[in-house]
């Protein structure tokens, strides 16, 4: 899982730097290097970290309960640290996910309770219909004036401030409130909240079944769910015009169209991680192993690396310091994040030959526990490497 992780978060990143931390969208500059990152990667990668989320969560009862505890009021209270971190990190780059991420994770101890994994499984297909978009859609179709409204989302009031040469102190004014509306507004009117529950199911229940631990043993159910999810994918991507047109066609007032997309979308995403997920795992299974090994250790140092990049590229990105949102091609800005991609899989080698955890992870893990005895250095010649599949609860 820790590759999964990893995977997921450098694809992140290269959409951050392909979309300079969301400032392309003021301007946006269509192009062949634009098209194809967020194709491959946008709303498949954070899709994957959510799913990891919930596996990880899994990963975090499973273990207590063998120790014959129950880890509900920590892991409640490891989610309040986490949602400070977000905090935090969301003053400098609205765009975190922490917040979100943490918020939903309390959801996961009522589902922790229902012990059927197919009624589990069930509620997370109810959330990938993407509830909320089709009672919009259905409006709209009735010609519902609330359903016909365009998305708050589009309001942006701080982008102007983002853009422009401006004080950090203006920039993290903004991101106290206006900043955060665009964004809690999309994460609710796009689907993602629905779609965030329902891949946490998926990873408990992945969890719970063995699923990343016996891999081989289920080669022939990741063989058939892989070329259902490539077809989706396919379709969905070729033919998505040809959806949307025939929809017009039927005569709906065109906002009609916007839920129509989103769900089209919703459904793409969704279909492209599960190909994204499926791939990793047969990858792993066969000589390309040693590839993806680098991956691991950016996943065990995922919430450290994750806030790295936002306080090494916004400032480069935003108005407050290089402003080079625009300056920059897309060329530039894809060699700038392969490197970087690069550094940080040399750094997390480099660094977890000496230290258990990550710089914020063991911070994380201390407050969760309240303690400051927990091992932060690794002891030379006593600590194994940790094997590339290694699960550390770390998003």
């Amino acid at each position: 899982m820790d590759v999964v992780r990893g995977f997921a978060l450098m694809a992140l990143f290269l959409v951050h730097m392909i979309e300079s931390y969301e400032l392309d969208w003021f301007k946006p500059q269509p192009g062949a290097i634009r098209d194809t990152v967020y194709l491959l990667f946008m709303g498949k990668s954070f899709s994957l970290l959510a799913l990891c989320f919930g596996f990880s969560f899994f990963i975090l009862m499973d273990r207590a309960a063998q120790r014959g505890s129950d880890f509900s009021l920590r892991f409640a209270w490891r989610l309040l640290i986490l949602q400070a971190i977000g905090f935090l990190h969301a003053l400098v780059y609205r765009g975190d996910i922490i917040q979100l991420l943490a918020g939903m994770g309390l959801l996961l101890l009522i589902a922790h309770r229902v012990r059927d994994n197919r009624i589990l499984a069930g509620v997370a297909a109810l959330c990938f219909l993407s509830p909320l978009l089709l009672a919009q859609l259905f409006g709209a179709m009735a010609g519902a004036e609330w359903a016909l409204q365009k998305p708050h989302h589009w309001v942006d009031p701080a982008i102007e401030t983002y853009v422009r040469s401006g004080s950090l102190l203006e920039h993290l004014r903004i991101n106290l409130w206006e900043g955060q509306l665009p964004k809690w507004w999309f994460m609710l009117e796009s689907g993602r909240v629905s779609q965030i529950l329902g891949l946490y199911l998926v990873g408990m229940v992945l969890g719970r079944t063995g699923f990343f631990a016996r891999l081989g043993e289920f080669a022939r159910a990741r063989a058939i769910a892989f070329v259902i999810a490539a077809a989706v994918a396919l379709f969905l991507h070729f033919f998505r015009d040809d959806l949307k047109s025939w929809f017009a066609a039927q005569g709906y007032d065109p906002a009609a169209g916007r839920p129509f997309d989103a769900l089209l979308g919703s459904w793409f995403e969704l279909s492209g991680m599960t190909v994204w997920l499926l791939l990793l795992c047969a990858l792993y299974q066969g000589p390309a192993r040693a590839l993806l090994r680098p991956l691991a250790g950016a996943g065990r140092l995922t919430l450290s690396f994750y806030l790295l990049q936002s306080l090494v590229f916004v400032p480069v990105f935003y108005g407050f310091g290089l402003g080079l949102w625009d300056d920059w091609s897309q060329g530039t800005r894809l060699t700038v994040g392969l490197v970087a991609i690069g550094l940080q899989l040399w750094a997390a080698a480099i660094w977890l030959r000496h230290f258990r955890y990550g710089p914020v992870e063991w911070v994380w893990r201390a407050l969760t526990y309240w303690r400051r005895d927990i091992p932060f250095r690794k002891k030379e010649g006593r600590d194994a490497p940790a094997p590339a599949l290694a699960v550390e609860a770390s998003a």
